[in-house]
C-alpha cells in the first residue's frame, strides 16, 4: 500500500519531499492504530484521527528538544488526507479526515500597506543594486510570486512580447504563467539594460545576480528587503512572502475576484486564496 501511495503521488506531480514523507507518515499512523487494537481500514473513523493528532501534540520531536510544532502537526494531518484520497480514487475502502482537526494555515497578521509599498520603491537607489532591488520588488509584489519562484527565474522567463512571467518552480512543480503590468516590466527591462549587464561574470540564464555573478539567493533578496524597509522607517518584521499576501490583499481590496486572485497566486485551491478575506477590509487604506 506504501508503494501505491508513492507511485500515486509521483502520477500527481507532488514535489519529492511529499513523496517520500507522506508514506513515512502514513506508516506511522498504521503503527500507531496496530498500537490500539485498529487492524482494518474499515475501523478507522475521524475520531480516531483526533486521538493520533492529540498523540503526536504530545511526541517529543526526534530531531529537536521538545514537541512537534503546529506546522509538522499539519503536515501529518495533511499526509493522511492526501492517503485517504488516494484510496478513494484507488477504489479501496478510505476513510474521513476532518480537516479542522488537522491544523490550519497560518492567519495573515502582516502586510504591507499601499503607502509602505510606495515607500518601498522610493526607497530603491539608481545605482547598479537599487535597480535590482526595484526589479525585485515587482517580483514579489508586482507579480506575487513564492520566495523560491522568483529566485528560480532566468531571463528567458520574462516574456516581454506577452507581458507574461513563466513560473517554472511552482509549488508541487506546477508551472503558470503571471501577467506584469507596465511597470514591473519596465522595472525588470531597466534592471536587465542596466544593472545585471553590469553584474554578469560568465555564462548564466540567472535573472537576478549577486555581486559575483551568481544567483542570487532567497536571504540575501530577503536581507535587501529588509535594508528597504529600514530605509522606509516601515517597523514590522516582514520577509520576502509579505510582499506576495500584500499584492493579493491589495488585488481583493481593488475589487477582483477570489477565483482570480487563485489563478495569480499559483493556489491549487480556493482555499488557500480565502485566508485573504479576513484582512482584505482590516486594512484599508
Amino acid at each position: 500500500m506504501k508503494s501505491g501511495f508513492q507511485k500515486w503521488l509521483k502520477a500527481l506531480n507532488y514535489n519529492p519531499k511529499t513523496i517520500n514523507n507522506n508514506p513515512v507518515r502514513v506508516q506511522e499512523f498504521f503503527h500507531w492504530l496496530e498500537e490500539n487494537k485498529i487492524n482494518t481500514i474499515r475501523e478507522v473513523n475521524n475520531s480516531h484521527i483526533i486521538k493520533y493528532l492529540d498523540h503526536l501534540k504530545e511526541r517529543q520531536n526526534r530531531r529537536k528538544i521538545g514537541k512537534l510544532s503546529k506546522n509538522t502537526l499539519l503536515t501529518y494531518g495533511q499526509s493522511l488526507k492526501r492517503f485517504a484520497r488516494y484510496l478513494r480514487e484507488t477504489g479501496q475502502e478510505s476513510f474521513e479526515v476532518n480537516q479542522k482537526q488537522c491544523g490550519s494555515t497560518k492567519s495573515i497578521k502582516t502586510i504591507f500597506s499601499k503607502e509602505e509599498i510606495k515607500a518601498l520603491y522610493k526607497g530603491c537607489s539608481s545605482d547598479v543594486f537599487g535597480m535590482r532591488d526595484k526589479a525585485m520588488l515587482s517580483i514579489y509584489y508586482g507579480c506575487g510570486l513564492r520566495r523560491n519562484e522568483g529566485t528560480n527565474l532566468d531571463v528567458n522567463d520574462i516574456l516581454f512580447n506577452k507581458s507574461l512571467v513563466y513560473v517554472r518552480m511552482g509549488k508541487n512543480y506546477r508551472e503558470r504563467y503571471v501577467p506584469m503590468s507596465e511597470g514591473v516590466k519596465e522595472d525588470i527591462q531597466t534592471y536587465l539594460d542596466y544593472s545585471r549587464i553590469l553584474l554578469i561574470k560568465g555564462p548564466t540564464q540567472a535573472l537576478f545576480l549577486n555581486q559575483y555573478g551568481k544567483r542570487l539567493t532567497g536571504a540575501s533578496m530577503a536581507e535587501r528587503l529588509q535594508q528597504l524597509k529600514e530605509k522606509a522607517g516601515i517597523d514590522k518584521a516582514a520577509g520576502l512572502h509579505i510582499l506576495r499576501h500584500s499584492i493579493a490583499t491589495h488585488l481583493l481590496q481593488s475589487g477582483m475576484e477570489l477565483e482570480q486572485i487563485k489563478r495569480f497566486l499559483g493556489h491549487g485551491s480556493l482555499v488557500s486564496t480565502q485566508i485573504y478575506t479576513h484582512i482584505a477590509y482590516e486594512n484599508t487604506e
